[in-house]
């Protein structure tokens, strides 16, 4: 395959002014580097089940010129299924059950688009993905408002400090009032909001947007299934906007216009970039109404790839020195080939294929020979990448979720946690003569995520514990243990919902003698974990012993090789 070629831009004058104050003029190769950074959007789409998230992806890649023909997640008959939604599984429910990392160029820029699931089960899934995100876009269904996976993700990107676009979708559907989805944005995130366009009617009278910057009218008109949508601009006291638009639509939408333009607000980038501020955008992903606005508006408004914090202080994209860190594996992308593969995030430097880089964890030097850009299942040999792009590795079952790669002063980014999971069963395998399939998928699974591993401290029994935020999680396992590596299991739930990691490891468990009602676990980093049937029960040994430290997140551990099945 042919590598991607990138076409080269100049600078912004921001940049140029920069350059100039400094006493000695950068390198050329410092100069392309900051070039190539100024040209990286990096983000990922965050919302609740049936928000329209991948559909909205689909004709993201359908405007930046990546797709000729955009799926549905839905698909029915000829209609084509969906670029991001790759697993079988995925395609058989109609619903995203892993993240896929999708790489175009548009205008100038490289875009590296993260989709995510919206699915609460694999909401850690979404997690590690959001720490390789710059930016996220939230995606609302305008007649339902907030929902409570879009809170919690929320949550995460607010920690995380990441700059947040918000897209209104499905304005083609009967929906609430637009200035009541902004004041629940505002009351209930504390999210201040600034609409960059505002819709013309809803439901079946939605006409298309009013840009709030150039104030022009941007009109729509329904094209093929899966195609480009037709856009007419016109200045809004244009005098054919009466015969085009209702008159009382589009008075209803100025007035609403004057309303915001009253309160005061400004688009401010720093506010933006600081999670801050969030611009609105109205819009209907389904039938491409508002979807090329919000990308110009997108890349033109988002967040370049910036510093990031790690073991030796903040980490600058213009560094001499190439670093990154593994935030997503995954096995089986090419059932073919039984291929495993590291999701890398660069994040300073440039990267080049072929390099030889520091494994943090281990101390090891890598030669990186055949690095991939991704584009979901897709992929194709890439010879360079820069901060902000995502490039996958050939895992040969070195990597962790976490791990930092690093070419010259040793660095080492925050590791990426586990969170407590609530649903817990033994994972049963039927069949003693197809052990080693079982213990390869169960550890291959374990490595990417798709399920914790617990194991009993009875050497016996041999079996694992399967340990998952939701149930669906448990499917997925059994699923593709099944169809990709031929083993059929089954589960036998465990009754307990809570877990906790012991703070000080087994030397701290070993001081309090015979503990009750909790079972004792190992992970698969060897460390104690304590299993409770309910909250109560975890209260009660916290009351029976108040030295005993516990948490619910498991400690990111460096330096040490997980234990195999």
């Amino acid at each position: 395959m042919t590598s991607v070629s990138i076409d080269p831009v100049a600078s912004d004058s921001a940049a140029s002014d920069s350059a100039a104050t400094k006493p000695e003029p950068a390198s050329p190769e410092l100069v392309a580097l900051a070039e190539a950074v100024a040209r990286r959007r990096n983000f990922a789409i965050i919302s609740h089940p049936d928000a329209g998230k991948t559909t909205l992806t689909e004709k993201l890649l359908l405007y930046g010129g990546a797709i000729q023909q955009a799926g549905a997640v839905k698909a029915k008959g000829e209609q084509r299924k969906v670029t991001s939604d790759w697993m079988d599984l995925e395609k058989q429910r109609g619903i995203s059950i892993t993240s896929t990392v999708l790489q175009f160029d548009y205008a100038g820029n490289t875009v590296n688009l993260l989709d995510t699931p919206g699915h609460q089960d694999f909401s850690e899934d979404t997690y590690r993905t959001l720490a390789a995100a710059d930016n996220a876009v939230m995606l609302e269904d305008a007649a339902k408002g907030l929902e409570p996976q879009t809170r919690k993700l929320f949550e995460v990107c607010r920690l995380r400090r990441i700059p947040i676009f918000t897209f209104i979708n499905k304005m083609d559907r009967p929906g609430r009032e637009p200035l009541d989805l902004i004041d629940e944005i505002e009351k209930e995130l504390g999210l201040a909001c600034w609409p960059v366009n505002w819709p013309i009617g809803s439901g079946d009278r939605f006409r298309g947007v009013i840009d709030r910057r150039s104030k022009e009218v941007i009109l729509f008109e329904r094209a093929e299934r899966g195609r480009q949508s037709a856009e007419r601009r016109l200045a809004s006291d244009a005098p054919e906007l009466a015969t085009l638009v209702e008159p009382e639509l589009l008075a209803q939408a100025l007035e609403e216009l004057e309303l915001l333009d009253g309160a005061g607000a400004d688009l401010d980038l720093e506010l933006v970039h600081a999670g801050e501020l969030s611009p609105v955008f109205f819009g209907s992903a389904m039938t491409n109404f508002g979807v090329h606005p919000f990308l110009d508006a997108f890349l033109e408004l988002a967040q370049r790839p910036t510093a990031r914090s790690s073991s030796s202080g903040s980490v600058d994209p213009i560094g001499p020195g190439f670093s990154g860190f593994v935030f997503k594996l995954q096995a089986n992308m090419d059932p073919r080939h039984r291929d495993r593969v590291a999701f890398v995030r660069v994040c300073s430097g440039k990267f080049e294929k072929d390099m030889t880089v520091q494994h943090a964890r281990s101390g090891r030097t890598i030669r990186l020979s055949r690095p991939q850009k991704l584009f979901g299942q897709d992929r194709e040999v890439v010879e360079d990448a820069y901060p902000g792009d995502v490039i996958g590795l050939n895992n040969p079952g070195m990597f962790a979720i976490g791990d930092t790669l690093y070419l010259g002063a040793k660095v080492e980014y925050e590791g990426i946690p586990c969170f407590s999971p609530e649903i817990f069963a033994w994972l049963r395998n039927p069949n003693p003569s197809a052990f080693k399939s079982f213990r390869k998928g169960v550890n291959e699974l374990r490595e990417e995520g798709a399920v914790q591993i617990l194991y009993d401290l009875d050497q016996s029994k041999r079996d694992p514990i399967l340990a998952a935020v939701g149930q669906l999680q448990l499917e997925v396992v059994q699923y593709r243990l099944e169809h990709e590596y031929g083993v059929p299991t089954r589960l036998e739930p465990l009754d307990f919902t809570v877990a906790r990691w012991v703070i000080g490891g087994w030397p701290a468990l070993e001081t309090l003698g015979r503990i009750f009602n909790c079972k004792t676990v190992r992970d698969a980093w060897d460390r104690p974990v304590l299993l409770f049937r309910n909250d109560w029960n975890l209260r009660q040994l916290q009351e029976d012993h108040l030295d005993l430290e516990l948490c619910a997140v498991a400690p990111v551990v460096s330096g040490v090789e997980p234990i195999a099945l």
